[in-house]
């Protein structure tokens, strides 16, 4: 009897192993089936499926989507040929770069040609090339190249004193984009009339001086000098939107070459919680603002002392070549007197993103770096007022900032010459009239209320009241206090009479009333170009430099008709 339990029992144990070692197996190749299903589907995955199932913000920094094209046959190529290249673009390139570099000739220097220059035996890589979506009348293409030269190029160096240094470019490392633009396209061989070249990006651009036979530091600021002339002659002649034309058939090509397409203006308002770069005391900041970094084409505003959160209120202009790829960028600096000033941060605007004819007012957060986009550190924030004119739209939108907006009597006549006629006939003189243009008018300020203010005293209330102030004419007005309430309401009207609306500012201050004295809650900066342009406006406003809180106004602009021409 024992016999056949036992005999039972192993054949059903024996049963039982046999059935979950198959069910095991076969569920094991299911998981396997499955899973190469999954990566046969990830491997069928497009660029765009990833991003659709990962939003790029989700991705580790060094994983990066190019579509860039690997470049080995042409670069295997361009080492054969190279010697020939060398030869052929060496002297084109000297009689092309000598006039710029004599454009941005150092004050310092009576003369500045080369006395030989070769690109060398080491041929440039291109590392991938990228066909772009154009317009279908042509087509665009961007090179990505890399390229250790050991060129031989020699400056030929003259000073005013009768010095002549022969100095010498070295160890030249760059790296770069090319944009090539074949337009337009046509039916007759090679089927493109002109092909149109520029650096779309400098990357990286390495390069040493030195005196043949001497030291150039026994010269201060030679060094400096020449190299911030050759990057300036870099910009101004091959870097995008400058581009080169090169006509392949016959035909008018005018409309390839760089033109202007509108202009910028650009209000620097102000900045706020910069980081101190001071010891004792704190930074003096200033800002320089630019679309191409050319010494004629950068603004710089005036140095505000001692402060971290500095109020300019300055208007600039610039000329705008390619509304698509150009950016504003702004560098804030504190200024270190006779010592190299300090970078603080900086930040750009790219150009497209602004609505042709509408005032865009933007804060910016400040980064140490443009291209690398990894500071987390705070560095402040700086304040603009943005507004794109396109050529040719001018009558379709009002443009504040125009010589023609607004002018009274005197003005017209200080603009024109005694005959009437205009008196300004190159483009700085338009631009420094433009900054003397004067719009008076009577500015309407009703503080409505406030929300949620911050709580000052120790009973956990307050006593607010706000103070009003015309920064430029110092004209002072203040609201009633209403007693313990962080939500006050105060439906008061004040008028101000602003004689230059463009460049004044109203600044809100709101306190906590006191016995014994007055703590301060928080304040609001408004420029008047929203006003001027909409007439009026009602609007809620953060209070700064509080923990919370809000200010509703109701603005209105009433032009003083006294002063004007019907």
């Amino acid at each position: 009897m024992g016999f056949l339990t036992g005999l039972v029992f192993g054949v059903v144990v024996g049963l039982s192993m046999v059935v979950l070692f198959v069910r095991c197996e076969n569920s094991r190749s299911k998981r396997r089936i499955d899973l190469a299903k999954t990566v046969a589907a990830f491997a069928r995955m497009t660029v765009e499926d990833s991003r659709k199932i990962l939003p790029a913000q989700f991705y580790p920094s060094w994983v990066v989507f190019s579509q860039r094209q690997k470049l080995n046959w042409l670069n295997q190529h361009l080492t054969k040929i190279w010697p020939y290249v060398n030869e052929a673009a060496s002297d084109l390139i000297k009689t092309s770069v000598e006039p710029v570099l004599e454009q941005y000739r150092p004050v310092i220097l009576a003369s500045l040609k080369f006395s030989k220059f070769t690109l060398g035996t080491v041929a440039p890589q291109f590392t991938g090339v990228t066909i772009l979506e154009d317009g279908a009348d042509s087509v665009t293409m961007e090179m990505e190249m890399q390229w250790d030269a050991n060129s031989s190029i020699i400056l030929d160096i003259k000073t005013y004193l009768g010095v002549s240094l022969p100095v010498q470019v070295k160890d030249l490392g760059f790296t770069g984009v090319f944009r090539f633009i074949f337009k337009p396209l046509v039916n007759e061989l090679p089927c493109f009339g002109a092909v149109c070249f520029s650096l779309r990006k400098k990357k990286k651009l390495d390069f040493t001086l030195k005196v043949i036979g001497g030291d150039i530091s026994t010269i201060p600021g030679l060094s400096d000098a020449i190299e911030s002339t050759i990057r300036d002659a870099i910009e101004d002649s091959i870097m995008w939107p400058v581009r080169k034309v090169i006509p392949i058939l016959p035909g008018d090509y005018s409309d390839l070459e760089l033109k202007p397409v509108g202009t910028l203006e650009v209000k620097l308002v102000q900045a706020r919680d910069l980081t101190n770069k001071d010891i004792i005391g704190k930074s003096d900041p200033y800002a320089v603002l630019y679309i191409r970094p050319l010494p004629n084409r950068t603004k710089k505003s005036k140095t505000i002392n001692n402060e971290l959160n500095p109020i300019w209120n300055e208007h600039f202009e610039f000329i705008v070549e390619d509304a698509t790829t150009q950016h504003l960028v702004v560098r804030i600096y504190d200024d270190e007197g006779v010592q190299a000033s300090e970078l603080i941060g900086c930040a750009q605007v790219m150009l497209k993103d602004l609505e042709p004819g509408k005032v865009k007012d933007v804060w910016l957060d400040l980064v140490k770096d443009l291209e690398i986009q990894r500071d987390t550190k705070n560095r402040g924030q700086v304040h603009l007022e943005l507004l794109y004119c396109p050529f040719g739209m001018e009558n379709s939108f009002t443009n504040p900032f125009s010589s023609n907006y607004s002018m009274t009597s005197l003005e017209k006549v200080l603009k024109s010459g005694a005959n009437g006629t205009e008196a300004i006939e190159d483009e700085k003189a338009v631009t420094q009239k433009k900054k003397e243009v004067i719009i008076r008018g009577v500015l309407s300020v009703t503080v409505i209320s406030a929300e949620d203010l911050p709580v000052v005293d120790l009973l956990g209330k307050a006593d607010p009241y706000v103070v009003l102030t015309m920064k430029k004419s110092e004209t002072r007005n203040k609201t009633r206090v209403v007693n313990e309430n962080l939500n006050p309401v105060w439906n008061q009207t004040f008028d101000f009479v602003v004689e230059d609306g463009l460049h004044d500012m109203l600044i809100l201050e709101v306190w906590d009333h006191d016995t014994f004295g007055k703590d301060y809650m928080g304040r609001c900066i408004l420029t008047l170009t929203r006003v001027i342009l909409e007439g009026e406006y009602k609007d809620t406003f953060q209070l700064e430099g509080a923990k919370s809180g809000k200010l509703n106004l109701y603005l209105k602009w009433v032009p003083q008709p006294i002063f004007r021409e019907s």
